[in-house]
């Protein structure tokens, strides 16, 4: 059985979930084909503290460990990536290990690490949406697209924060062992599986507050269930119960946004999926996602999303092919 060596990064103010969300992804992932030895690693070997203060014993330290025969290079953020990046130990490590590993792949700012390694210059990376102009502004070499919760470019994987990582992790178990070990993985550990590295950071179920009441979240569960349909106030006023002023009034309420914003917003996530997982025509989506045209769909998209969809469709389809 061929036995992959994952190495995990961790330091000083590291989130723990970078670590034990893709640690446990890997660790459940054992076939007769092929399971991980998964290593973690700090500046020194011994106590490391969390940034929530939970304590980890790190297996080893940057003196003790061969950079080299590394499968996947992990390396996890946190609050204290900042200081860890200018430890010149720790990073000509991960500079050596990267160097010869078959994958190198961060979890959220742990691509601050990998950057100060120089391990992805030039390449097109994402991180935490709340670090993206950080890492542009102290690394101008990289592309960062801060939109996707995970992407790949060549052998370098990163990934947007925390249960993102667990994401990444699915994915990379998928491309090395085939998909039913990773969807085998993700029931044990009661994951969705099928989150793709496509999806944004900004979705409307990751980033819209909940309805409080029962006639906005009929109305709510009415646009979900059927983007396309006609969704004006008259008509979500009748899924609420409600006149349509009060309507109107409530849902912007309890939802920090008007109804036809929130349609809109549903629908372009709906022509996102669409536009990533199949090969239908811009048109075709467009009517399928509530848009009427085509242009309809272009216009709200580039006001939403920031490019047209078929230049979104190009941009995100070498990753739903390892997602």
């Amino acid at each position: 059985m061929q036995r992959r060596r994952i190495v995990f990064v961790v330091f000083d103010g590291f989130q723990a979930l970078d670590l034990v969300g893709p640690h446990e992804v890997f660790q459940h992932a054992r076939t007769p084909a092929g399971a991980y030895d998964c290593q973690v690693l700090a500046a020194v070997a011994g106590p490391v503290r969390s940034s929530s203060g939970l304590p980890l014993q790190a297996g080893h330290g940057v003196a003790d460990l061969d950079p080299h025969g590394i499968d996947t290079l992990v390396a996890v953020g946190g609050k204290g990536v900042d200081e860890a990046a200018k430890d010149g130990a720790v990073t000509g490590w991960i500079a050596a290990a990267g160097a010869t590993a078959r994958r190198v792949t961060s979890v959220c700012s742990g691509v601050f690490l990998l950057a100060a390694a120089g391990l992805v210059e030039g390449r097109r990376v994402t991180t935490h949406w709340s670090r993206a102009e950080q890492l542009a502004r102290q690394h101008p070499g990289l592309r960062v697209d801060c939109d996707p919760i995970f992407l790949r470019d060549g052998r370098v994987w990163t990934s947007a924060g925390v249960t993102a990582g667990m994401d990444l992790a699915l994915a990379l178990v998928e491309d090395d062992l085939g998909r039913d070990v990773a969807h085998a993985v993700a029931q044990e550990l009661v994951l969705f599986l099928r989150r793709p590295g496509s999806q944004s950071q900004f979705s409307v179920p990751l980033w819209s507050r909940q309805p409080s009441t029962d006639p906005i979240r009929a109305a709510v569960s009415a646009i979900h269930a059927d983007p396309r349909a006609r969704h004006g106030v008259a008509e979500l006023a009748a899924h609420a119960g409600l006149s349509p002023r009060h309507l109107q009034r409530r849902f912007t309420a309890e939802l920090g946004t008007p109804p036809a914003a929130y349609v809109e917003r549903v629908r372009v996530e709906a022509a996102r999926r669409a536009l990533v997982e199949g090969d239908d025509p811009v048109e075709v989506i467009a009517r399928r996602c509530g848009f009427g045209t085509a242009e309809t769909l272009r216009r709200s998209f580039h006001r939403r999303v920031g490019v047209a969809p078929s230049e979104y469709r190009d941009r995100f389809r070498s990753i739903e092919e390892y997602a």
